[in-house]
Parts: structure tokens; C-alpha cells; sequence
């Protein structure tokens, strides 16, 4: 009965914090994603200034030093009012954060999972089981060598971080056309595809 209630219980804070994240992409709050997106981006440019090691630190001075500012400021609050509000981030550090087995096992499941899925797909794509599926990931890796020649790893991921704060609330505006003009580019794809399947003897394509 406790596990169950445990499961429910890991199941909506699950489930609140997915609707968190689609609120905050979707920017239902402005002020709240605004900063999300801000605070990301800010570190992403400091990262392209400066090691990994000194944002970090300076992050976590600046943690600090604004925790520790807030503490002491309530400290003299409360001897000033004399008032006995204790500790002001008490509710915070009663909070659980240890991950218990069952959840560590979980975990490690679905990593394991997903690292035997990678390395199957990259034998597959590499022994040439399908033909077809073997020259679209080299089609795609001679395309990633010219955009690795003009952007490097921090740059992509920036343009990632913009994409993700901005595509959902255009698809949510331009549905209809997005998805026409994804259905064109998909027909042509299938198209060329297929024309370079019928030009080569013996290749199949994988049915889905």
C-alpha cells in the first residue's frame, strides 16, 4: 500500500514538473520563462569567455554570497523585531532530495537500456545492414562537417537553447502551415529516397 502511494505520489511530481517545463517553453508565464531563458543564455555567452571552472565558481560565489546576505539580513530582522522566526530557509531544507534505491535502479535501467539501443543502432548503421539507412547517416555526417566548420559546440548549443524557447509558441501559432509545409519537404524526402533505392541492386528499405 506505501509503495503504491509512493508511485502516485512520484507520478505527479513528475507529471507537475513536465507541466512546468511546457508552461515555461510555451512562455504561459512571461516573467518566469523570460528569466529561465535569460539565466541560460547568460551562461552559455559566460562559457564562451571563459572556462567551464571559473563560471562555475563565480556561480557559486554569487550563490553564496546572496544565501548568505539573505541569512544574515533575516538574522538582524528578527533580533531587531525580536521575533523568533528561525532558520529562513528551513521549509527548503527539510525538503527530501536523496534518491532512493528503487529510483537509482530505475535510472540505471533505462540508461543501460538506451546505451545497448545506441550502440546496436551504430553496428547496424556502420556494418551496412541497410544500405539505404547507412548512406543517409553518412549523407548526414558529411552535412554536420560543414556545419561543425562554421559553428562550434557552445554556438550550436546557444542556437539549440533560442530554438527551444521560440519554436513551440511559433508552431502553436503557424500549426496548419508548419505542418503543410513539413508534409512537402517529408514527400520530397520520400521521393528522393525512393529513386535512389530503385537505382541500387539489392537494397531494400527497412519497412517500418
Amino acid at each position: 500500500m506505501q509503495a503504491t502511494a509512493d508511485g502516485i505520489k512520484k507520478e505527479c511530481s513528475w507529471s507537475s514538473w513536465k507541466g512546468q517545463a511546457i508552461d515555461l517553453l510555451y512562455w504561459r508565464n512571461v516573467k518566469q520563462s523570460g528569466a529561465v531563458f535569460g539565466s541560460v543564455l547568460l551562461l552559455l555567452f559566460s562559457l564562451t569567455q571563459f572556462s567551464v571552472v571559473s563560471v562555475g565558481a563565480y556561480l557559486t560565489l554569487a550563490a553564496l554570497s546572496a544565501s548568505i546576505s539573505f541569512r544574515i539580513y533575516k538574522s538582524v530582522l528578527q533580533a531587531v523585531q525580536k521575533t523568533d522566526e528561525g532558520h529562513p530557509f528551513k521549509s527548503y531544507l527539510e525538503v527530501e532530495i536523496s534518491l532512493s534505491q528503487d529510483q537509482i535502479g530505475k535510472y540505471a535501467d533505462k540508461a543501460l537500456l538506451y546505451a545497448n539501443t545506441c550502440m546496436k543502432e551504430l553496428r547496424r548503421l556502420f556494418l551496412v545492414q541497410d544500405l539505404i539507412d547507412s548512406l543517409k547517416f553518412a549523407v548526414l555526417m558529411w552535412l554536420l562537417t560543414y556545419v561543425g566548420a562554421l559553428f562550434n559546440g557552445l554556438t550550436l548549443l546557444i542556437l539549440a537553447v533560442v530554438s527551444m524557447f521560440s519554436m513551440p509558441i511559433v508552431y502553436e501559432k503557424k500549426q496548419a502551415q508548419i505542418d503543410q509545409y513539413v508534409g512537402l519537404i517529408r514527400t520530397q524526402v520520400n521521393s528522393v529516397v525512393g529513386k535512389i533505392q530503385a537505382k541500387i541492386p539489392g537494397a531494400k528499405r527497412k519497412e517500418e
